[in-house]
């Protein structure tokens, strides 16, 4: 097993092919491949999303890094599912196919919170809806194995990351086995997958069967009931974070039978003399132990019919995704015969700022494939002026499933890097006018950001670096983002960088020199940022700070703005529906929306995205935050279609559409007094007048014009609500709905 601060580097491999030419794009077709002198391909991505050749993109990113090694790699993108035909077309990899359901969870990409078909997909050409499989990756790893029956397979990507172990799924409201055995993959790749991705592409270009690569961290593969490395020891779970009470359960994997005579007692061993053992000793002694310890989770049949030990397995695998101490896992699936086990090795060892730089610096092309010919593909123009910094979230939002996938380790790219990306999309992507969209990453403000401490990151346990309070040990030094800003306006051709990535306020507030920064030179009038709600208990469900955080960096946006000259708003989100969300809650929520005059548009209702700690509070009613027991902390959940409507409808409180839902419950809650038409009030007595529309846009009553787009019209001249409170620019879909919102 690779060890911390000892895996290979990604730059120390020599070249599989030396001569190998890069492509302009990776083939979609045997033309390609044959125009490229290709007669077989040694790895083919089989991806869910339009291939675009760029570094946002992760068929685009997994195959230049493996290209740049020297193999031959093909693309399958968004192939017809319902034959193997379409996995025939670039013919049989020599290593392995990887399959991945393309940058979102092929179910978040295709259905709403409710659960509704959504009508477009940001990652299709022209955004035609229905052009990927639910579940994509365990369809389409079916669909090769069928092509080719002795082929590698492979799954990867964040469908595959958030779905390795048993899992709530939200779509059939029940826990689902590890997408393992459903795919029957050969391997898993879960995480950021440059560094496993490339080590196995090499060990099988050297002859090295996939069955026998069982040491790589970031992979979970199958194996058989008690198999286990050599000189690995299996510690139970409950023994590590006991759920209360817990009936004994023999030993499946034992050789004694079940009420077997226990045995003789043996005689004790001789004296032996007392040494007395230093601490450093001591202490190296239990980590080496701990090292080669698997940590057995409660079994799929187990968690998928108790709460509470689903809660507690979804515990333990969170307090185990520190790559700096944490351990192997094994969860088995199946009784009797056909019991296998999924074995998950420890998380990928983070890239370094070095192998960053290589990765997002190799030759893409930056634009979609020319076989998509003027097709508009929406998740690419939100992105194709865009710059990724960093990866990785310490935050550990419950919602968010971002920590899941790119783990708590911020990874950042050197600012020479960034710079150089930015005169490339100045040189080379058609239609810059010398804006850059955003430089960000999954938060906008935690580049270069780290554990003061490397030996205390090494063995750190916590859930969150900024909850309940940001760590002491954390550095939260903006200076070096502050100087990438700069450099980067100050490129010849660039007339202004936007930050388009949630900010973390929070931090932000620690440095005015930053927000000063921030806001006299890359907001765009708009700023999104995310309080998520103003109520106590939600938030710390959330895993997020207090409102009044959020008050203290208004409050210096608005001076450093003023200062500035500059008229510009915050765009707040927020989330209705979330676990430990009361209806009382979502009523002050709405009474502090309509205090600040806040009318928003978009917004989010809780998504239960596999493997997030806030499913796991929606699935169970118990809080993993803490340790979990049938007697521990429960979580109320907003659940039934009507109650979600109403949080929803009361962050909508300006619309008339969910007045009555509202006006029924405030009613229900002994609120009455909210219900009337003086500023104190939330929602009005009596719902408007539906008014007609004419062709010509007129009031049929009074002759005014009328707005359109909303289904109750208005006189043009009514009061609107201030930009604050209209919709700013969209999250993108790979931050917005991988966080779990629709």
């Amino acid at each position: 097993m690779e060890n911390p601060g000892t895996a290979p580097s990604l730059l120390s491999y020599p070249r599989y092919r030396p001569d190998l030419k890069r492509a302009p794009f990776l083939p979609m077709s045997r033309a390609e491949m044959d125009a490229l002198g290709w007669d077989v391909c040694d790895i083919i991505v089989v991806t869910g999303d339009a291939y675009i050749d760029h570094p946002s993109f992760g068929m685009a990113l997994i195959g230049r890094t493996l290209e740049a090694q020297g193999f031959r790699v093909g693309i399958i993108s968004q192939p017809d599912w319902q034959s193997a035909d379409a996995f025939r077309a670039l013919g049989k990899p020599r290593l392995f196919y990887g399959i991945t359901a393309g940058n979102m969870d092929s179910m978040i990409n295709r259905y709403t919170a409710d659960r509704k078909p959504r009508s477009d997909d940001a990652y299709t050409p022209d955004a035609l809806p229905d052009r990927r499989p639910d579940r994509a990756v365990v369809v389409y790893a079916q669909r090769a194995r069928e092509a080719f029956p002795d082929a590698n397979i492979v799954v990867g990507s964040i469908e595959a990351s958030l779905r390795r172990i048993a899992h709530y799924d939200h779509w059939s409201e029940k826990v689902r086995r590890s997408v393992l055995p459903d795919s029957k993959a050969d391997l898993l790749v879960f995480g950021s997958g440059e560094r496993a991705v490339l080590a196995l592409a090499h060990r099988l270009a050297a002859g090295e069967p996939i069955e026998a690569i069982r040491d790589l961290r970031g992979t979970a593969f199958m194996v058989k009931p008690g198999w286990r490395p050599e000189g690995y020891v299996e510690v139970d779970s409950v023994a590590i974070d006991r759920p209360g009470p817990v009936e004994p359960h023999p030993d499946p994997y034992a050789m004694e039978p079940v009420g077997a005579a226990p045995a003789a007692p043996q005689a004790p061993p001789s004296a032996q003399p007392i040494r007395i053992i230093p601490a450093a000793e001591r202490v190296a002694a239990r980590k080496a132990a701990r090292a080669h310890q698997v940590i057995r989770l409660p079994a799929y049949e187990v968690v998928k019919d108790d709460k509470v030990m689903y809660a507690h397995a979804s515990r333990t695998f969170h307090l185990e995704s520190n790559p700096g101490n944490a351990r192997a896992m094994v969860q088995a699936h199946g009784v009797g015969p056909g019991c296998r086990d999924v074995w998950l090795n420890p998380p990928p060892i983070p890239l370094t700022t070095e192998e960053m730089d290589w990765v997002f610096g190799q030759p893409y092309a930056r634009r979609p494939h020319p076989a998509y010919g003027e097709a508009r593909i929406p998740a690419w123009d939100m992105i194709r002026f865009s710059i990724n910094i960093m990866r990785g979230c310490f935050g550990g939002c419950t919602f968010c499933s971002i920590t899941e996938h790119e783990g708590r380790i911020i990874q950042s790219r050197s600012e020479q890097s960034i710079l150089k990306e930015i005169e490339e999309i100045r040189d080379k992507t058609p239609g810059f006018t010398g804006t850059i969209s955003d430089l960000g990453g999954p938060t906008a403000n935690m580049y270069r950001m780290a554990c003061k401490d490397p030996q205390i990151e090494s063995s750190c346990r916590r859930l969150s670096c900024v909850f309940p309070g940001i760590c002491e040990n954390l550095g939260t030094d903006h200076g070096p983002l502050i100087s990438l800003y700069r450099k980067a306006r100050a490129i010849p051709g660039v007339k202004k960088v936007l930050i388009g990535s949630g900010l973390r306020y929070d931090l932000a507030v620690r440095s005015p020199e930053y927000v000063k920064e921030l806001v006299t030179h890359h907001v765009g009038g708009l700023l999104k940022i995310a309080p998520e709600h103003t109520e106590e208990g939600p938030l710390n469900k959330m895993m997020k700070p207090g409102i009044g955080t959020y008050d203290r960096f208004k409050e210096m946006f608005e001076r450093f703005s003023k200062e500035a000259g500059k008229k510009q708003h915050l765009i707040p989100y927020f989330i209705a529906a979330h676990p430990g969300t009361t209806d009382e809650d979502m009523v002050n929520l709405a009474l502090w929306l309509k205090a600040g005059n806040f009318r928003l548009d978009q917004v989010q209702t809780f998504l239960p995205t596999p493997m997030a700690m806030a499913t796991t509070m929606y699935h169970s009613g118990k809080n993993p935050l803490r340790k979990v027991s049938a007697d521990s902390e429960a979580v109320d959940t907003p659940k039934s279609g009507r109650q979600r409507r109403l949080h929803k409808a009361l962050l909508r409180y300006h619309d008339p559409e969910g007045w009555p839902l509202i006006r029924e419950a405030l009613r229900a809650m002994g609120r009455a007094d909210l219900i009337g038409a003086q500023p104190r009030h939330l929602v009005p007595r009596d719902q408007p007048v539906i008014l007609e529309r004419s062709t010509t846009g007129k009031d049929h009553t009074t002759g005014r014009s009328l707005k359109t787009g909303g289904k109750f019209a208005s006189p043009v001249g009514a009061r609107r609500a201030p930009p604050a409170a209209r919709p700013g620019t969209p999250r993108t879909p790979a931050a917005g709905k991988a966080r779990g919102k629709g």
